[in-house]
């Protein structure tokens, strides 16, 4: 059996077709310092290869690598986790991670995060209907999960007429979850697997298209983040949203909080205040965007420092690419006013375009 590789559990890779976390040289694990301080369980659990074949995982080697961490409580969790000759139990890792992304699902709804990507989105569909003749745009949610966000879009037809809406994750059963609910619920999206930077999987015409995501930015170390974006701008996607968790004591008070109150799996209670102190700071996140898309108008979008509400603790870092901006007072004026409803905890958000 190879080497334990631990990768962000929605398996997306950059540009260059490097992992994130490769495997380093001595045959142990590729992280960056940086990142290699707190692991989220799921980091270990849910692992694929080039090709998005999951990889069987010794239980041992993930409790060890977790104790070495100081991860005790974590290392304890995974040490209970059924195993078979030392390797974790495929399916009930496979019917863990969707109870997982279904408490996931639950703090979405509390937060109002589909309602407050349909407020953020609607100027950046209008604008690119406009500059496209007409033609559909196409929204695709990178590490979809179980779909939550792209099926709240269908369902409630947010972002109006003319939308294409399509979920991407490298991980098979999250993908096949996603596509039942949808086919359930008679619902005008779609699921594929695979990498969504790969030209075809999901971006067909990168300037009618959006790229969102949400909680995945924190499972990538720094040095990747650059890459990330690059990867969007090398498609000439129309503008990337990207909602994850604002790093502050806040918010990692608040995950603790909320996750014991709301949540029953461990491994969410967990994870979920891992998500928290792992998270990027704003200024980090806008230096890789600029760095890699300088094409592109790039901003964090916060709520209020001293104010906070709940479902601030999420926020985007936004992109729109120089064919989208209004460049004319008088236009930027107009198309203000005419979006002028804000969005919840997005104060500026109606001004994306300019």
């Amino acid at each position: 059996m190879g080497p334990l590789v631990v990768e962000p559990h929605r398996c997306v890779r950059m540009a260059t077709g490097a992992a994130l976390g490769d495997v380093a040289d001595n045959g142990g694990v590729g992280l960056t310092a940086e990142i290699s301080r707190t692991l989220e369980i799921t980091d270990l659990l849910w692992q694929c290869d080039d090709h998005g074949k999951p990889i069987p995982v010794l239980r041992a080697e993930a409790v060890s690598r977790l104790a070495g961490l100081g991860q005790r409580r974590a290392a304890r969790i995974v040490e209970r986790m059924p195993a078979t000759g030392g390797v974790l139990d495929a399916q009930d890792v496979d019917e863990l991670m969707l109870r997982v992304h279904c408490e996931l699902q639950r703090l979405s709804e509390e937060l109002q995060l589909a309602r407050r990507i349909a407020d953020l989105l609607a100027p950046l569909a209008s604008r690119i209907r406009e500059t496209g003749g007409g033609a559909a745009v196409r929204v695709v949610d990178v590490g979809c999960g179980i779909g939550y966000v792209v099926r709240w879009l269908a369902a409630t037809s947010a972002l109006g007429a003319g939308i294409e809406l399509v979920g991407v994750d490298m991980n098979a059963t999250l993908v096949g979850a996603a596509t039942r609910l949808a086919d359930r619920e008679s619902l005008a999206c779609r699921f594929v697997r695979g990498d969504a930077f790969d030209p075809g999987v999901a971006v067909e015409d990168g300037p009618r298209t959006v790229v969102i995501s949400s909680g995945l930015m924190h499972h990538m170390p720094a040095a990747e983040l650059a890459g990330f974006f690059g990867a969007q701008a090398a498609l000439d996607v129309a503008a990337f949203a990207h909602w994850d968790i604002v790093p502050c004591a806040w918010s990692t008070l608040g995950a603790w909080v909320f996750h014991q109150a709301r949540m029953r799996e461990p491994v969410s209670r967990h994870d979920g205040v891992m998500s928290a102190r792992r998270a990027h700071p704003a200024e980090v996140l806008l230096a890789a965007a600029r760095a890699s898309a300088p094409a592109y108008a790039a901003r964090v979008l916060e709520g209020g420092r001293w104010h906070p509400r709940a479902i601030d603790v999420l926020r985007p870092v936004v992109g729109v690419s120089a064919a989208l901006r209004i460049d004319n007072p008088a236009r930027r004026s107009a198309s203000m006013t005419a979006k002028s409803r804000p969005a919840s905890g997005l104060p500026g958000s109606a001004g994306v375009l300019g």
